[in-house]
């Protein structure tokens, strides 16, 4: 195997890891790093699609009390089953979208200037939304009724733009319907389980002449370091919430735009549309 290969397989797992539960867009950050290590033609996106799951396993583990909590509960505990179906009311904006508009939105939005334009905008909108005051009426994610899980699907579906960023969608719009900050984050996080388990079937369904035993390896890499990266990336998100704002989140959003914008505009770096 390629040591070259495995050390951007390694990187790029780091990235997804770090970047997928964070308020900052995995999908731009990949779409970025992959232009940066050369590793954006299709069988560098099938390998986005592969570490995906360690990210997944990652958030699994963390709350796997929870989870086997609710699915053991689902036969006879009322607020088992109204948890499951807020996550599967708040998963279908998102899905639905995604089958009518992907090929649309992949064919013209894939590309540097639009993710840094997502990314100065998601900032701006992280600032405006920690300034404002904010009445919390939700303290838990088991506080949270049908309607306001389906409020909170509508705001991740804005993550199908590039460099949005589904757990800040969702978060900032938890914030905005009157979640406190760890019911936000917590609903993102769940949240995710279905959201990228079905784009990851989905995808790797779509992609399956792509698949290769050649790059196992390189696959197992990337899978590691997904879920190492995300299992401290959400841990530590959570420690953060609990004394601090996303402030710090918005204005590395806005300067990272600018920065691609400017090696964009002034062919610095050669950007490529995907």
């Amino acid at each position: 195997m390629d040591l070259l290969l495995l050390l951007k397989a390694l990187i790029l797992g780091v990235v997804e890891g770090l970047t997928e539960f964070l308020p900052v867009s995995s999908t731009g950050h990949l779409i970025l790093a992959g232009d940066l290590l050369d590793f954006n033609d299709e069988r560098g996106k099938l390998f986005e699609i592969v570490i995906q799951s360690g990210a997944i396993l990652a958030v699994c583990w963390e709350f796997r009390a929870k989870i086997v909590d609710v699915v053991c509960g689902l036969p006879r505990d009322p607020g088992a089953r109204r948890f499951a179906l807020n996550i599967a009311a708040a998963f279908l904006p998102l899905a639905i979208l995604g089958l009518l508009f992907g090929k649309t939105i992949k064919a013209h939005l894939f590309n540097a200037p639009t993710v840094a334009a997502a990314f100065i905008v998601g900032g701006l909108i992280i600032l405006w939304a920690e300034r404002r005051e904010h009445r919390i009426r939700i303290e838990s994610v088991d506080d949270l009724s049908l309607l306001d899980a389906m409020k909170l699907g509508l705001a991740q579906a804005l993550a199908l733009i590039p460099g949005t960023s589904r757990s800040g969608a969702t978060i900032i719009g938890g914030l905005f319907f009157g979640l406190s900050r760890r019911a936000a984050t917590e609903f993102s996080f769940f949240l995710a389980i279905p959201t990228l388990l079905g784009a990851t079937v989905y995808q790797l369904y779509k992609e399956r002449a792509l698949l290769s035993t050649d790059d196992l390896g390189m696959w197992v890499v990337g899978f590691v370091a997904a879920f190492a990266a995300a299992f401290f990336a959400v841990r530590g998100l959570l420690r953060y919430i609990s004394t601090h704002d996303f402030t710090i989140f918005a204005w590395y959003r806005i300067a990272f735009g600018i920065v691609v914008l400017a090696t964009w505009q002034f062919d610095l770096i050669a950007w490529s549309a995907h």
